[in-house]
Parts: structure tokens; sequence; C-alpha cells
């Protein structure tokens, strides 16, 4: 884990005077990293957040601004996706992270190269930020599991394996979005109450899921998994993630091998990756609630006992159509954190690798629902509706247990403690369109 310096320091200041805005997700202290271009026809290459504007790393790369390994990461972050970047390892991110952090700060010699490297952010569009090879999306949070589980199994809503084993499941990487995403309600088999024989058409019962994305940085050679201890120098950053879900698909398909048209169907990422030396300010120590086991020895450090969580607060907001068409903005259905998790990054990483899986710079792993202890921290609405029977009104007089279409999805998330800068994601955006066909 990184330990605190002073790109972390939360006195200083950028000559971007957007990013010393106390409300910036993007203070100096942040530095996140997508794959942009300014709208129109120029070429997706990297950048840098800072305040309201993008840093290009192209331009950075030919400014001269940046040495020695700094230079060198910043060249494997000018292509079109990230992977080359992720790739060089935690050394090479640490050196750009801090001489970025030197060449943005209020009073730094090197304002005179970078200025002209500025895109602003409202004139960008953006690509999902690195190419995915593998995506494996996990089931981290118990309290999601618990109250999933207690719709089917009241009297057993957690499976045995649960508080030993980081469940996971093989997603779909081509169906994976940016931030603005678009996607027509999916088609698949369903079973209706009551009925003896499945019937085909749109789904009934669609939701989103609260989840983050961990992008994998280093990989590793296949038949050398990764121990704990090393976990999470493999780990890039952090991104938000809206898994979207079609439940009444699910709850036809899932048995024997899980999730299938279900969950593939798309999912929705922000543009922004968080690095894991930004997000060292807001560890906290990971515990498992009184009486629980201990995770097998493999799945466990004292790097993990002490600072494994991360406190990234988390909401989701809705936007209908109605809304939109009426200039409402979209309303909070939940407001959660990370910290809640039952299971770490760094443990996804080395359980994924324990029995020899090759992860690759670029893979995506997700974390499954992020849901909190009480009912208005559900990441999902089949939690926060209880499936669908004690709908949502909204602030308009609108209902919802499920998604309807043209309803507006909108993830952020953000850390803030005292002492330490407020840093954030940005946010993570999707709507849903009629099913292919209607209208």
């Amino acid at each position: 884990m990184y330990n605190l310096n002073e790109t972390h320091d939360p006195v200083q200041r950028s000559w971007v005077a957007s990013a010393n805005a106390l409300t910036s997700d993007f203070p100096i202290q942040n530095l996140p990293f997508a794959v942009f271009r300014s709208a129109g026809d120029e070429a997706f290459r990297g950048g840098v957040a800072i305040g309201d504007q993008i840093l290009d790393l192209a331009a950075t790369a030919a400014s001269g601004a940046l040495q020695g390994l700094a230079q060198q990461a910043a060249l494997a972050g000018r292509g079109d996706t990230l992977n080359a970047l992720m790739a060089l390892g935690a050394t090479h991110w640490s050196a750009l992270r801090l001489a970025l952090s030197q060449a943005l700060r209020a009073g730094s010699s090197a304002q005179a190269k970078l200025a002209a490297c500025l895109v602003p952010q409202i004139q960008a569009e953006y690509a999902v930020p690195a190419r995915i090879g593998d995506y494996t999306d996990f089931y981290t949070s118990l309290y999601h599991a618990t109250n999933i589980g207690r719709q089917f199994r009241p009297d057993q809503p957690l499976l045995p394996n649960y508080k030993w084993v980081p469940i996971g499941y093989h997603g779909r990487a081509s169906s994976i979005g940016v931030s603005g995403q678009t996607f027509a309600r999916p088609l698949g088999q369903t079973l209706a109450p009551g009925a003896t024989q499945p019937s085909m058409g749109p789904c009934q019962r669609l939701d989103y899921e609260l989840e983050l994305g961990v992008f994998m940085g280093t990989g590793n050679a296949s038949g050398e998994p990764i121990e704990m201890a090393q976990a999470e120098a493999h780990i890039f950053g952090l991104c938000l993630l809206n898994d979207w879900s079609a439940r009444d698909i699910q709850a036809w398909e899932y048995q024997p091998l899980g999730p299938f048209l279900s969950k593939n169907f798309a999912t929705t990422l922000s543009p922004w990756i968080v690095t894991m030396e930004a997000l060292a300010p807001y560890r906290l120590p990971f515990v498992r609630p009184t009486g629980d086991p201990l995770p097998l020895p493999y799945l466990d450090s004292a790097a993990n006992q002490s600072g494994g969580a991360i406190d990234v607060q988390l909401s989701v907001s809705l936007q209908t159509q109605a809304m939109r068409e009426q200039g409402q903005n979209a309303t909070r259905l939940t407001l959660t954190s990370y910290r809640h998790a039952y299971w770490t990054a760094a443990q996804m990483v080395t359980h994924h690798t324990i029995n020899g899986c090759n992860l690759q710079a670029g893979d995506l792993l997700g974390t499954g629902t992020l849901s909190g202890p009480t009912i208005d921290q559900a990441g999902a609405l089949i939690e926060l509706t209880v499936g669908g029977k004690q709908p949502l009104t909204l602030p308009n007089g609108q209902r919802r247990s499920f998604l309807e279409d043209g309803d507006s999805v909108v993830i952020n998330g953000w850390c803030e403690r005292p002492g330490a800068a407020r840093i954030g994601f940005g946010a993570c955006r999707g709507t849903v369109l009629p099913a292919r066909g209607k209208t």
C-alpha cells in the first residue's frame, strides 16, 4: 500500500485555478487518468484531470516538461488506451504522479510549457480507458448478498461459502461502455409467476448495480499467483461502475451456471481512474463483524488488516425522462461507502490468481453491488424496493419498482476526511432506451 507523501499535502494549490475549488472532484491531490479527445475527429489519447481541465499526456510528453521515469510513463500514456502505462508498474505511476503534482503546483516553472497542454473538459469526449481483455465481477458486499438472499431464502440468506471465498463470475468485456452510454432494454426469456413455460420479450425488471471497477496494472505470469503482500502494487486504480441487470431474465437463467443474458448487454464505467496512490489518505482498517471467520491465510495480511478498506463515498441518483423534460435534476436514491465491503480489492486480486490465472494490464474487476448496513444504503432497486413490492415515490410523484425507458442513472463517488483534500471520481451516467423494435 502507498504511504502518504507530498502529492497528498492538502495545502498544495495549482496554477489551474479551477482545481482549487473546494467542491472540485479533481484537485491537484487527485490527478486521475482517462482517455479522451476534443469533440471531433482528433485521435483519442491519455489525459489527467486537473480542475475543469484535462492535461493532454501526448502534448505533455512532447513539451519537455518531464524527464526520466515520469517521461517514460507519459509516453506510455499518450496512446488511445492506457494499457501501456498500466503495464509499466507502480514505480513509473508514482514517478509520473509526483512529476505532474510538482509541475501543476502554483508557482511551478513548468506552467509556461504545460498551459498549452490543457483541454477544457467541457470540450472533451471519452472512451473506455483501457483495452479490457477480461472482466470479472465479484460479490463483495455482505449486506447486498444478505438483502438479496433474504428475498429468496428467508431462513438462510447467505450461502455457506460466502464468508470464506470471494465469489465472482466472468462477465462480458465487449459491451462495457463509458459514462453517457445508452442501451436498448434487453430481450430474453423469462418465466412469469404461475407459468408452465417461458416466454421471450423485453425485460420488465431492469435494475442498476452500484459498483466500483478495479483496473489491473501489471499482470502475472500464468501459474504464478499474486500474493496479498503484492496485490495492490498490481492495481492501477479504481473507477465507478454500473453493472446493469435484468432481474427477471436472471431469475430464469442463473441456475446452474450463473448470469448470462441478464448481465452481458451493458456495463457503464466512469471515464476517470483514480489511482491507488491518490486513495492513500482514505484508508481504514479492514474488520469483520464479531464472530465471523477470519480469512484463510492466503487472503490475509497485516497491511490488509490495517488499511485494506477504503472510504469512498458513493451515491446513486435517478433522472426520469419526465424529469429531464421538466428541467428537474436527478434525485438521490442511495448514499453509502466502499468501506462496508466484505472483501477488499487486494483479496479479489489474490483469489483470482491463486489457481494460476494470469491477469493482464487493463483487465477489469468489478466489486459487485456495494450496499451498506441500512436499506437507504442499498446499491440496487431490487433491494430498495424489496423485489419490487415497495415502489419508490420520486419527488415529482412518479413511482419506480424497476427502471423504465428513458430513465438515467447517475453514480458519483468521492473521498473526504479532516486533514485531507476532497477528491472525486466524476460521474458515471447511463440511460435506458426502449427495447429493440419498440418506440
